[in-house]
């Protein structure tokens, strides 16, 4: 029955497939999967795309959790009025290398489990027949293949989206490292005029022939500009075509201020007959880093108020759906973040246009991580390993080449000097970089002094002072001298954080051991407010990017509440609870009106007193305990009050705080069990 209801469904597009326009189909139901192990019949499970097989044991902070080589297979009905088209592959993503058979015949082979890629599959199918799609993925360790290590889960699986894409004999190529095929240069932009060049390219494989492709930009459904150019085709043979417009006074993409997109529709005609269409993003903006002011953005500064995600979740690992990137997003903006560092490695094609949209100005960037503070290294000289990093640089950039939100591009984090000295290699990607997109700048997350620090345009640092060793007070002093020392250098801090458990909860603020099981929330809310003032107060510092918006796992790792987390996160791994520092940067980062009275799950109090802290944007509040006013406060710059040593009764306290104004009045209340 699912096959003819297929087939009924390809039927009843086949008038407008005659006519030679692009057809997608999702192809994630009818899976089949076995491991490589299980080579009887009859061991196979069905499952559903996106898929990982190591939700169950990485999560469970299994050290050794599967890593090896899985199978996928379903059938896939080839039409038989598909003959004389093109039937392309397209996997959004696989970790880390899948190895493609159609009916046995291996198509190739791809190295890098975040970054999209295609197989052509025309010539290798029976039409009017069911065909056997099989994908051998493997997430094994490997030396040629980014990334060697890192601190979160390696998951292994198809965990993103697979398309059969179905075109003409000509088309915009879909196998320019599974780009767009379309490429927008903003050549100049200005908020008088926007010169901007689209390159297409064109992939031919019939006769000769003369084409027109054409570019329109529409704004809010009414075409802007439009230019067409006609051009010979030979046979079978890829070709490239350029059109260039300009735009007077055009709306600027203008982060969270006013996202606006313009949309791109370049479109292949032979004659009336539309052959290929592709839609692409067009944000207008102008941008450039100041080692001295920090980023600006269209002319005006813009302090960048980031946060840093890895794509996982409890229970699904890396198998996310659409509604989990929006939801991230959605959490971003509530906070009040403008920029958002998806680490470590090219994130899901959704939640590009989804910064596109919500105006979060954007660092991209490749796998190339170092261990940190864990054994092994991140850099091997080996030639496979140094062209996989290249391939994988050059996916990034091509595949995101469009998307306004993105003006960094990431090269490395975490490497060391030590050993295989990656500073040539990361020289040769930083130029290759450049070669790709010469109109962003490159930069990194380095936690190490050396020659790594001044290669890319921009450096960032990982910094953990208070958490790791020292207190905040090293953040300000690293800062200022590096700034004195280095002032041509573009600096930001890529990475700060400290973990937490909602569950461990402390009357007194007292540092814990980072690698032990007592992650305390007062730690982390005063080591963010901390940190948070010293970045704050330094105007060269173009960026920041707490580490991590959200708990991830990280298998090796017995620490917090339980083995396998990093709960550095502000937002706990399910996304159901905000924790307390995510309140601070609300108050400091949103401007809609906000109230958060601190400490609320620290419920049972041992001592007569305690310290009351709200988080509010509110000009002045006021504290009630069981009922009796405590007095009335303004926040200080950083959107804080602090009611020092209110004294609590024995047994229940109730604590209630609340805006003064009476119009559209803010409260937040807790209760409080004093112990003696």
């Amino acid at each position: 029955m699912k096959s003819r209801f297929f087939l009924f469904l390809l039927s009843c597009c086949m008038a407008v497939l005659l006519h030679g326009q692009r057809q997608d189909y999702l192809l994630d139901s009818g899976w089949k999967f076995r491991f490589s192990h299980q080579v009887e019949r009859g061991t196979e499970i069905q499952v559903s795309l996106p898929h990982t097989w190591n939700a169950p044991d990485a999560l469970s902070g299994k050290l050794d959790y599967k890593r090896g080589l899985g199978n996928y297979e379903r059938k896939l009905y080839i039409a038989s009025e598909w003959k004389g088209k093109r039937l392309f592959l397209r996997f959004e993503g696989v970790n880390s290398v899948a190895t493609v058979f159609m009916n046995g015949k291996c198509l190739g082979e791809h190295k890098g489990g975040y970054s999209a890629f295609v197989f052509e599959i025309t010539d290798c199918v029976t039409y009017g027949k069911e065909n056997t799609l099989w994908v051998r993925v493997s997430n094994a360790e490997r030396l040629d293949v980014m990334p060697l290590v890192g601190d979160f889960n390696m998951y292994g699986g198809i965990y993103r989206d697979v398309h059969l894409v179905v075109t003409g004999s000509t088309c915009i190529s879909l196998t320019d490292y599974a780009s767009p095929g379309v490429y927008l240069t903003q050549k100049a932009v200005s908020r008088e005029q926007a010169e901007v060049s689209a390159a297409v390219c064109l992939s031919n494989r019939g006769e000769a022939r003369r084409l027109t492709v054409r570019a329109e930009i529409r704004a809010e459904g009414k075409t802007v500009c439009r230019k067409e150019q006609q051009l010979q085709l030979e046979a079978d043979r890829d070709s490239r075509a350029q059109l260039d417009f300009s735009m007077k006074n055009p709306r600027l993409w203008d982060g969270r201020k006013d996202p606006f997109l313009y949309q791109a529709e370049i479109t292949l005609w032979d004659g009336d007959c539309l052959l290929d269409r592709v839609i692409q993003p067009l944000g207008l903006r102008f941008f450039h880093v100041d080692p001295d002011k920090g980023f600006f953005l269209n002319g005006a500064p813009l302090k960048l108020r980031g946060v840093c995600r890895h794509q996982d979740r409890a229970e699904i690992g890396n198998a996310l759906r659409a509604e989990h990137h929006e939801e991230d997003v959605e959490i971003m903006v509530d906070m009040g973040a403008n920029a958002v560092r998806l680490a470590h490695y090219q994130q899901a094609e959704l939640m590009y246009e989804l910064t596109d949209r919500w105006g979060l100005v954007t660092w991209a960037e490749i796998p190339f991580v170092g261990p940190g503070g864990y054994l092994d290294k991140g850099f091997v000289d080996l030639a496979d390993f140094r062209e996989n990093g290249e391939q994988q640089l050059k996916e990034l950039i091509r595949q995101n080449y469009n998307h306004p939100s993105i003006c960094f591009w990431g090269l490395f984090n975490e490497l060391k000097e030590s050993g295989d000295n990656p500073v040539d290699y990361v020289r040769s990607l930083n130029r290759l970089a450049h070669q790709e997109d010469p109109s962003r700048p490159t930069t990194a997350a380095s936690n190490q002094s050396g020659d790594l620090n001044f290669i890319t345009d921009c450096i960032a640092w990982n910094r953990y002072d208070g958490w790791y060793g020292g207190s905040p007070d090293n953040l300000a002093s690293f800062l200022d001298r590096t700034h004195r020392e280095h002032p041509e250098c573009r600096i930001a801090i890529s990475e700060y954080g400290a973990g937490a458990s909602i569950y461990h909860q402390q009357d007194s603020l007292k540092k814990t051991v980072p690698n032990s099981y007592w992650h305390p929330e007062n730690w982390q809310t005063y080591y963010h407010m901390a940190n948070w003032k010293i970045i704050q107060e330094r105007p060269f510092v173009w960026g920041s990017f707490i580490w991590n918006l959200f708990d991830f796992g990280a298998a090796h790792r017995h620490e917090g509440d339980r083995d396998g987390i990093n709960d550095k996160g502000l937002v706990t791994f399910d996304r159901k609870t905000k924790k307390d520092a995510y309140y601070f940067y609300k108050a400091n980062w949103n401007p809609e009106p906000m109230l958060y009275l601190a400490g609320k799950r620290n419920r049972v109090s041992t001592a007569s007193q305690r310290d009351i802290l709200v988080f509010t944007n509110q000009k002045e509040v006021e504290l009630f305990v069981n009922g009796q006013s405590q007095g009335k406060a303004s926040p200080d710059a950083y959107a804080t009050v602090v009611w020092k040593a209110v004294k609590l009764q024995p047994g229940e306290n109730r604590i209630l705080v609340q805006s003064t104004s009476k119009r559209n009045r803010l409260t937040d209340s807790m209760v409080v069990i004093q112990k003696k």
